[in-house]
Order: structure tokens, then C-alpha cells, then sequence
């Protein structure tokens, strides 16, 4: 009998994702990783979390000031959340902070140091002191704070420093600010091997900002604002205009946050919230260098590179290794990458191919997050300038990705292309690319590409993707009305065989699952998503395990379900992989469907499931499913990388009685090995059953 479910069987999702930023920072110590390559996940952490503060805990404190319920499935309210929050933050902090100490120490012996401008050799500080004539004094914004002189606005992510002034004629001690643009490096370097933090440099010049004055004390503070556009787009005149002013109040949102450097000086602290407006609950000290997202300046310098994981490039496997059209390589077969360890190649020279191609007539394609500078949206704009109808899909609500989107759409309605803005009150998170090409016999022929990323080459060496290449006739036919949906004014839209958010994918989900259950004890599911959030979802899972089926999810972010609890989750078990890629794919098995395999944009959270328009896609290819099926399994019994999911809501090592391996490392040999054997034209020629024995492939 089913178990009525509690709050309690539900993991919050705010300290959940504080839990996934834990694990990155956890391979800040992996001594599996290079030293540089250890600081790099101190960035990232640092990133992610600013984003956290942008928009997470900026709704919270807006449902906490309207006295609104969050509806959170565990039951905490706004307050509660934000009040464990600064807990969870407030306590990890400062092992934050020993990491980077321990690290710079590393660092220092391996010929980079960063110093504080007063512990420089006496060479090095007239080399800082040149820096500071030459690039800073004229950029750097010295402003007083009087009643003649109002505090500033300071813009999303300001960097500043607070400085406390002595008038050399005795006068009553002042404070001011100087503003350390964006444009500046976090870091200046002084040498070869030696970096300085820039407000460093610039407190040891505050006599040349403030003429007549003399420093007492100093701290530099950066502000963190609500980041999230909200767009009333039933009331857009022009969708453009709407989303450019939105941009332009993201740097005056609310303050959610305050950093400050570490000072013995409480005035200056004082100073800043009787400014700011800033709660003290708001208020993080730090003893490092503020905006650990910086460091990427330092793990992007390419002296140091013997300091980092050594990348293997990414390959090129059959059928994609000769310079066959992509279109005739397709005819003969379905075709799947897996990325980074494939090359993105292939894409890319599916939209050119097909913008050069005078038998092409059409090109329709979704862009979320497409890069700065883009061969694909340049062929977009050559096929629209030679006449081919090209449409192109531009997502302008890709969170921190609009102005980027914004130029692009811009560029393509020049062209001529005709470009769709998104579906008022939905974000469209779909990757899907579709060519309509005629036949030499006159016929119209369907070429589609679908994926679970991006068309970003940038993020296809870094992220793990499946991309999915089809002539099969019905994809294609569900790729015109896909199009028509986005395009007109359709409705009640139905796909048949892809699965459309947010109509569709849900409850095939459910449907899904529910199937594995009625057969019990013999059910099997594996999942592999980034978060798991809808409650729904996750209350189907529980009744299919309560049902006996055995269910393996690899969920690298979020995961509200709490796997383990006696008459609940007891059949579920649930990873986490955080390495050298970021786990991007959403895979899917069904022991009992038909087909079993599946691949989508979408995560399991109300967002992408009533809120977006995704895809999900299924894989009728044996072989194809067979590879995505030894990827589930490899990364499912992963014991280097992978962590656990305990029932107390805590993540430990995935360990296990086999070979220990990293899944990431082996799916780069098997790769590898793919490519060795790839005159076969047998993308499995190397026997992946016999290297994935210990993961239980079948």
C-alpha cells in the first residue's frame, strides 16, 4: 500500500542546490586534479553562487516581503529557507577561504603568486606603482560622500572600495569610494609569476585620489542585486524595447547581497548599509580576494596551462570522419555525438552544408544560447541573404545570455531571416535545427538535428551533450508542425513521436513510469537529468519503487526526492557526478517502454515541464540505444567522481566492491578506442561490454 507522503519525504530545493555547490567545491581538493585545475572549481563555485543570490534568494526575499507561500513541497517558508541559507553559506565560508590560502601557498611554489601590493620586493612595487600612472589613475573613480555629494548607484556585481579620510588640516574624518570599473583586470600582473590584487595597488595610492587626505581605514565591497528580469510581455508593444529596459533595471534590482573585505573598522561597514539599505543579515565579511569568479583570469593565463587537466581533443568517429555532406551520411543511417568527447564539427557543418546547398529550401532552428561569435548563425545569416527561408527561433529570456541573443536576432532579421522572439508566457528551451530539402525526383526530405545542448561551440568542449542527427520522415513531420506551433497561432498542438513541454512530456513521464510499475518487481528505470524538482514527478517515482521497481537517477544538480526512506524510496538510488565536464545530457531508460530510450532539453522541475517548450525525443536505433545505455549504466556505478544520495538528505562517495573508475575518463578511452577502430565504420567496434563489465551493462 502506497505511504501518504510528508514534507518531510522531500529534500528542500534551496539547500539542495547549496548541496551541488558543495560538491564543486569538493574537487577543489581532489588531489586527482592539478593544482590550477583546483582553483578553477573555486571560480566556478564562486560563479554559481552569485547567480544563486541573482535570482534564487532574491524570490525568496520577495515572497518573504509579500508574505507569500512558496508552495515548497518540504513545507519551509521564505523566511526559513533564507534564514538556513546564510547558515549553509556562513559556515562554509570560511573553508572556502582556508582552500584558497592552501592553494595560493601551491600556487606560489609553482611560480604564480599573488601578493598583496605591501608584500612586494621593491622592483615589483615601482612596477605597480608604473601600472597605477599609467592604466588606473586615469580609469578609477574617486568619489566623495558629503551632503553635497550623494552616494552613488552602484550597478549588479559593483566592485568598490570604502576608504575612511583624515583632512590634513584636522577636519572630521570623511568617507569615500572609489570604483574599480569592470574593464580593469581583477589581478595585475607585475611579472612573470607575480599577481596583485587591484585594490591592493590602489589603497597604496589613495593620497593621489584624494589629494590632501590621509587614509585611516579601507575595505573593498562588492554588491549583489535581483537579477530577474520580469516582463509583462501581454502588454509589449515591442518585445525588444520591453527586454532592453529590463536589462537596464537589472543593474538597479534590489540588494540581495553585500560582501565586504575583512576590516577593523566597524564605521565603514556602518557606512555602507546606512547607504545601501542593506539588512546585516545581507552582510558577508571575507577574508580573500572578493569575486572568486576573477580567478578565471589566473586559470586563463597561458603560462600556466602545465597547471591544468590536459584536454583530449575531441574526435571525429564515424560516420562523420570523411567529408561525406552530412545529409547523405543521414539518408543512410540515424547518427548520435556524444559531447565534448566528439567533435561539434558535424553541427556546425549541418547548417552550413544546408546554407550553401541550392536543393536546400528551408532552415528552422531554435538559438538559446548560441556564443559571441557564432559559424552557425553566420550560416543562418548567409542562407537568409542567398533566399532560403530560414527561421530562426531566438530565446531573448535565456537568462544572462539576452544581449548576446538580442545582437544575433538582429543580425538575422537584416539578413532577412525571419526571427520569432518566443511564445508570450513560455521560454523556449527545445534544440532542435530542421532542413527541408528537394529531391532530385522533386520530393521534400526532412533533415533534423535535436539535442540536449546548446548550439554553442564554446559549451560543446566543455558540457556533456547528446546530439541526435535524422531523416526519419515522421521526426521531420513533427518538426514542421513544431515550427507552425512557435510560428502561427496554433494550438492543442500534438507531436507523434516527439514529446512537446508543455503539453506532452509530462504526462508521457508519468506514463512512463507508471508502466514500469505495473510490472513490479521486473520494472527498471534510469534517468540521467540535471535537477529533480516537480513534485508530481517525484511522487510517481515513489510509488513506482514502492511498487518494486528498481530505479537508478544520476542527477548532477538538484534533487528534491530523498531516496532511501523505509516504504517510500526505498528501490531508488541517486548520484551526483561533478568532474571535469559538466553533466549536461538528459538521458532516459524504461525497461518496458516502446522505444526504451529517450532524450530531452528538459529537467524534471515545473519549469521546464509547464513553463518551457522542450522536446523529447526517442531513440528507435538499436545501436544508438545501446551506446546511450552504456552511458547511463557507466556513469550510474561511477565510484571516483560520482557521490551518493543518502536518506538523511547528505552526499557521500558512490562506492563500490568493483573496479573503481571515473565514468568521464572512460567514456574519453572508449572514445578513443571508437576512433582507433573507426575504419569499421562501426561506432562500437570496440567492445564496450567488456570494458563496462563491473557497471553491469546489458
Amino acid at each position: 500500500m502506497a505511504q501518504h507522503l510528508q514534507p518531510s519525504h522531500f529534500i528542500n530545493r534551496e539547500l539542495s542546490w547549496l548541496r551541488f555547490n558543495t560538491r564543486v567545491l569538493q574537487e577543489a581538493y581532489n588531489p586527482a586534479n592539478p593544482i590550477l585545475e583546483q582553483l578553477k572549481y573555486i571560480a566556478i563555485y564562486g560563479t554559481n553562487l552569485d547567480e544563486f543570490y541573482m535570482i534564487r534568494v532574491a524570490g525568496l526575499k520577495e515572497m518573504e516581503k509579500a508574505r507569500l507561500s512558496t508552495g515548497s513541497p518540504d513545507g519551509l517558508s521564505a523566511y526559513e529557507q533564507l534564514t538556513r541559507i546564510r547558515e549553509y553559506v556562513s559556515k562554509e565560508m570560511p573553508l572556502v577561504e582556508q582552500r584558497i590560502g592552501e592553494l595560493f601557498g601551491e600556487l606560489e611554489k609553482r611560480g604564480l603568486a599573488i601578493k598583496r601590493y605591501e608584500d612586494l620586493n621593491l622592483q615589483q612595487k615601482r612596477r605597480a606603482n608604473s601600472f597605477f600612472d599609467s592604466h588606473l589613475y586615469p580609469v578609477v573613480i574617486p568619489i566623495a560622500v558629503d551632503a553635497t555629494h550623494p552616494f552613488p548607484h552602484l550597478n549588479n556585481l559593483s566592485f568598490a572600495m570604502v576608504v575612511k579620510l583624515k583632512d590634513e588640516t584636522s577636519e572630521p574624518v570623511r568617507f569615500g569610494l572609489v570604483r574599480l570599473p569592470r574593464i580593469l583586470p581583477r589581478f595585475v600582473e607585475i611579472d612573470n609569476s607575480t599577481f596583485t590584487p587591484i585594490e591592493s595597488i590602489v589603497y597604496h595610492h589613495i593620497r593621489d585620489l584624494f589629494p590632501g587626505f590621509s587614509p585611516i581605514s579601507h575595505a573593498p565591497f562588492r554588491v549583489t542585486r535581483n537579477a530577474d528580469i520580469s516582463i509583462e510581455e501581454e502588454e509589449a508593444d515591442d518585445f525588444l524595447d520591453v527586454l532592453e529596459e529590463g536589462l537596464r533595471l537589472r543593474r538597479k534590482g534590489e540588494i540581495v547581497r553585500l560582501e565586504i573585505g575583512v576590516n577593523d573598522d566597524p564605521h565603514l561597514q556602518e557606512f555602507l548599509t546606512t547607504h545601501l539599505k542593506v539588512s546585516h543579515n545581507d552582510i558577508y565579511t571575507r577574508a580573500t580576494p572578493l569575486n572568486l569568479g576573477a580567478y578565471w583570469q589566473l586559470i586563463g593565463n597561458k603560462r600556466y596551462t602545465h597547471l591544468l587537466l590536459k584536454n583530449q581533443p575531441p574526435r571525429a568517429l564515424a560516420p562523420f570522419d570523411t567529408k561525406e555532406p552530412i545529409s547523405s551520411v543521414i539518408d543512410k543511417q540515424d547518427a548520435v555525438l556524444l559531447l565534448p568527447f566528439e567533435s561539434f564539427n558535424p553541427v556546425e557543418r549541418f547548417i552550413q552544408e544546408a546554407a550553401s546547398d541550392p536543393n536546400v529550401l528551408s532552415i528552422r532552428m531554435t538559438l538559446y544560447r548560441v556564443g559571441s561569435n557564432s559559424p552557425i548563425v553566420n550560416a543562418l545569416i548567409e542562407a537568409a541573404e542567398e533566399g532560403k527561408m530560414v527561421t530562426a527561433v531566438v530565446e531573448l529570456k535565456a537568462r544572462f545570455d539576452e544581449e548576446n541573443n538580442l545582437k544575433w536576432a538582429r543580425a538575422l532579421e537584416s539578413a532577412g531571416a525571419h526571427v520569432i522572439y518566443g511564445v508570450v508566457g513560455l521560454k523556449i528551451h527545445a534544440k532542435i535545427a530542421h532542413v527541408i530539402r528537394r529531391e532530385p525526383n522533386g520530393e521534400l526530405k526532412h533533415y533534423v538535428h535535436l539535442s540536449t545542448g546548446n548550439y554553442n561551440s564554446g559549451t560543446a568542449r566543455i558540457y556533456t551533450d547528446v546530439s541526435f542527427f535524422t531523416s526519419n520522415q515522421k521526426i521531420g513531420e513533427d518538426a514542421v508542425r513544431f515550427f507552425h506551433h512557435i510560428t502561427g497561432f496554433a494550438k492543442n498542438t500534438v507531436l507523434s513521436s516527439l514529446a512537446m513541454a508543455p503539453t506532452q512530456i509530462k504526462p508521457k513521464l508519468l506514463e512512463l513510469i507508471a508502466g514500469e510499475a505495473r510490472k513490479k518487481g521486473e520494472g527498471e528505470i534510469i534517468a540521467k537529468i540535471n535537477s529533480l524538482v516537480d513534485k508530481e514527478v517525484i511522487a510517481a517515482l515513489y510509488r513506482a519503487s514502492q511498487a518494486g521497481v528498481r530505479i537508478g537517477l544520476i542527477v548532477r544538480g538538484i534533487c528534491c526526492l530523498l531516496p532511501g526512506v523505509k516504504g517510500v524510496s526505498e528501490n531508488i538510488r541517486v548520484v551526483s557526478l561533478v568532474g571535469k565536464f559538466l553533466e549536461h545530457a538528459r538521458i532516459l531508460y524504461f525497461k518496458h517502454g516502446d522505444p526504451k530510450l529517450f532524450f530531452s532539453s528538459a529537467d524534471w522541475m515545473p519549469r521546464n515541464l509547464t513553463r518551457r517548450i522542450e522536446l523529447m525525443t526517442p531513440v528507435y536505433d538499436a545501436e544508438i540505444s545501446r551506446l546511450l545505455l552504456a552511458v547511463l549504466n557507466l556513469q550510474l556505478n561511477d565510484t571516483k567522481q560520482a557521490k551518493r544520495l543518502n536518506s538523511d538528505a547528505n552526499y557521500t562517495p558512490n562506492v563500490s566492491d568493483g573496479e573503481a573508475y571515473d565514468a568521464q575518463s572512460a567514456l574519453e578511452e572508449i572514445v578513443k578506442h571508437m576512433h582507433k577502430n573507426g575504419e569499421e565504420h562501426n561506432r562500437l567496434a570496440f567492445n564496450i561490454e567488456e570494458f563496462l563489465k563491473h557497471a553491469g551493462v546489458r
